[in-house]
């Protein structure tokens, strides 16, 4: 055996390795992480110096500085303001509550993690339920007095013209164990709408979920000059219609399984508030109240945080020039979206918490920062932090190696098949494997196979790793799948049957929106329908301008 192959062999025993490890979680996930910095050196395959410095790229660096500002925003319950508000806004009608439950619920999670954004609106989602409930139960029993009064003495004087009545009896109403079946529907709806709602969100952001993250590090890796093609900006620009589609589907399905399209009741067009909605509302409105005006401290959090979206989205727009380059010079080539994350991240530390008075000159003013280290240490997710360094690792050593080109090399075949099946297939492959992996490990597994056999058959690499990364955050079957699943399902409302019924609609639902999505703006976003022209190893840096020879493929 050649020592090239040897090198390709001894780099596939230990991605075997981890991703059994991985799969079957016998040692904690991050802990999995970190064989490569053992092995590859041991074999031969890399150096120590070359492993390690993927543990804190700059992609990595990217997604800390995000977490910082999410945990700040948590830290001072601004992302339970904006909630409370949205949902004041939207009304508490049974269809606009679920969409406001949902709408909030996505944007929190495209900004800060899933299983926060999960675990804070929960409580609020049960809060509105038990109120709806006991209120519903006060009114019915009302109601029930009311009629009972009624019913017997309308049976009093049927009695004496009719023998056959019993004692006077009055039956049971039917109705009441088809208003708690209802109720259990509304419930299981409305809590499941949560957790798929998070785990649409998060794709719709580049720190909004680790396998986003994962792409736009791969891609950095395996094409260094690939132009920052996968930036802040972009994803946004793809993901983002793409999550407002598969909400709104969702919403549909979750509105047709729970409720039933009744849009009269649904929605009360014209009709007046109930004394469920009423108690909703006044649930919603109470612990708004709790909350209080609005600090120096939240106003300043929420001041960063815009800041830093615009940063983002101001760097590199692509039809005009950004800051970056107009401000510092080749700022482009300096400057990437990690740069202004740390820097809001750095302000956090250093922006007092309370408002600055200037009446007593002599004073010191003292103030503590908006943010502190504590807080971060022990909210921060340090364990995806070396996942995703173990997966930058695991794709170095693939394109280092030459394992990428083999793997590539073998999927030849797959170019007489059309490309969008290809793209449809692999997506329906992550959709199930997500299910019982997490979603970072799948992504960093699947996306530099992917990136091999687009090279092979002669498809743009984004034109599967696109889809492949959106799918891996499609965990909606099953309660182990994700965190906000297990939350969700923690509260009891929900049976694992219930969860994989509507989980099989909505990995179809998410598969069928990345492929309309890769198929139709997608194309134009990153010119997919051209190929550059490369050598057969896949490191090579496919996106350099002099190397960009447009290949034509029918779609």
């Amino acid at each position: 055996m050649s020592s090239v192959m040897l090198q390709e062999a001894k780099c596939a025993y230990i991605i075997i390795i981890m991703a059994v490890y991985w799969c079957t979680e016998v040692i904690p996930l991050a802990v999995t992480s970190l064989m490569p910095v053992v092995f590859f050196p041991l074999l031969g395959v890399q150096s120590s110096k070359s492993v390690c410095l993927q543990y804190l790229n700059d992609t990595n660096m990217l997604f800390v500085g995000g977490l910082i500002v999410a945990i700040s925003v948590e830290q001072w319950n601004l992302h339970k303001r904006i909630a409370l508000r949205v949902l004041l806004i939207l009304g508490v009608k049974p269809a606009l509550l679920m969409l406001g439950f949902m709408i909030v619920t996505a944007f929190l999670s495209m900004w800060i993690s899933n299983t926060a954004t999960t675990a804070m609106m929960v409580p609020i989602v049960q809060a509105v339920l038990d109120q709806m409930d006991n209120t519903e139960y006060d009114v019915t029993m009302m109601e029930q007095a009311t009629g009972q009064t009624n019913t017997v003495i309308e049976l009093e004087e049927k009695n004496a013209s009719d023998p056959t009545s019993v004692n006077g009896q009055v039956p049971d109403d039917p109705r009441s164990s088809e208003e708690k079946k209802m109720r259990k529907r509304v419930c299981k709806g409305m809590t499941l709408c949560v957790c798929y709602a998070a785990s649409i969100g998060g794709t719709a952001t580049l720190t909004g979920t680790g396998p986003n993250m994962v792409l736009k590090g791969q891609m950095n890796q395996l094409y260094p000059n690939n132009n920052d093609i996968v930036n802040f900006a972009s994803w946004f620009g793809f993901a983002f219609p793409n999550m407002i589609l598969m909400l709104v589907l969702a919403w549909l399905w979750l509105q047709c399984s729970f409720m039933g399209l009744n849009f009269k009741k649904s929605w009360g067009c014209g009709t007046e508030r109930t004394a469920k909605e009423k108690a909703a509302y006044n649930v919603l409105k109470a612990e708004m109240k709790k909350l209080g005006p609005i600090s120096y401290a939240e106003f300043n959090v929420l001041l960063m945080f815009v800041l830093l979206v615009l940063l983002w989205f101001s760097r590199h727009p692509g039809f005009v020039k950004g800051w970056a380059a107009r401000l510092f010079p080749e700022g482009e080539k300096y400057i990437t979206d990690s740069a202004p994350a740390v820097f809001i991240a750095l302000l956090l530390f250093i922006l007092p918490a309370n408002k600055p008075k200037f009446i007593d000159i002599k004073k010191p003013f003292l103030s503590a920062p908006l943010l502190d280290w504590n807080v971060v240490q022990r909210k921060m997710p340090w364990s995806i932090v070396l996942l995703l360094g173990g997966g930058f690792a695991l794709a170095d050593a693939s394109a280092n190696s030459g394992l990428s080109a083999w793997l590539g090399h073998q999927m030849t075949p797959l170019g007489s098949i059309p490309p969008w099946a290809i793209a449809t297939v692999l997506s329906l492959i992550i959709a199930v494997f997500t299910e019982c992996t997490s979603n970072v490990a799948t992504a960093t597994l699947f996306l530099p196979v992917f990136s091999s056999m687009a090279a092979s058959v002669k498809i743009h690499p984004l034109y599967v790793m696109l889809p492949g990364t959106l799918s891996a955050s499609f965990a909606f079957m099953l309660p182990v799948a994700t965190p906000p699943n297990a939350i969700v399902f923690s509260y009891g409302h929900i049976r694992v049957l219930d969860m994989v019924r509507s989980g099989i609609v909505m990995n179809i639902i998410g598969v069928f929106c990345v492929t309309l999505a890769i198929n139709t703006w997608g194309r134009p976003m990153f010119e997919l329908d051209t190929f550059p022209s490369t050598s057969n190893t896949i490191s090579i840096a496919m996106f350099s301008p002099p190397n960009l020879t447009a290949f034509r493929r029918p779609y």
